[in-house]
């Protein structure tokens, strides 16, 4: 008996944990997906590809709770949202005129992992898959599209694009 109540213990303080974990990560972590999705940010409710997406990533992270002991649980999420983004993104319907709807599935997630994120260049290439030249290049060129220039470095402050803080 004691076992089953140290148990139940245990559980709860884990659910309070992670709560309080999605209490303070889910707004930005939402937002992140929706730049990926290329939904509209507003009104509320109109980035429903975005919230499935953010939830199954919660998910996983949920189900790995106990594991993250000394992990980032915002990066492993981030991370679980990225790569679902990824392998999903040959089934993403055509954007609905979100921020970067312009960009492709690609585009998009390197440029809002960079930019907006801060996710330094060889990590994004290792989540990826990339070579960091190829970030770098995918970067650029997805910079210069939402700048609507071919020369990306004509123009400061690209973190600007996605709403990220100077």
């Amino acid at each position: 008996m004691d076992r089953v109540r140290e148990h139940a213990g245990r559980q709860r303080g884990r659910a309070q944990e992670f709560e309080a974990f999605v209490a303070g990560a889910a707004g930005r972590l939402l937002h992140t997906a929706t730049l990926l999705t290329a939904e509209p940010a507003a009104p509320p409710g109109s980035n429903p590809r975005a919230q499935r997406l953010l939830t199954a990533s919660l998910a996983v992270t949920f189900a790995d709770w106990e594991r993250l002991r000394g992990e980032d649980p915002y990066d492993r999420t981030r991370q679980e949202l990225a790569a679902r983004f990824a392998r999903e993104a040959w089934r993403h319907h055509r954007p609905r005129g979100g921020l970067l709807h312009r960009l492709t599935p690609q585009e998009r997630l390197v440029l809002v992992l960079r930019l907006y994120e801060g996710v330094a260049e060889e990590q994004t290439a290792a989540l990826l898959g990339l070579p960091r030249e190829r970030v770098r290049a995918v970067c650029n060129r997805s910079v210069a599209t939402m700048r609507g220039t071919r020369n990306p470095a004509a123009r400061r402050g690209p973190a600007r694009l996605l709403g990220a803080a100077p």
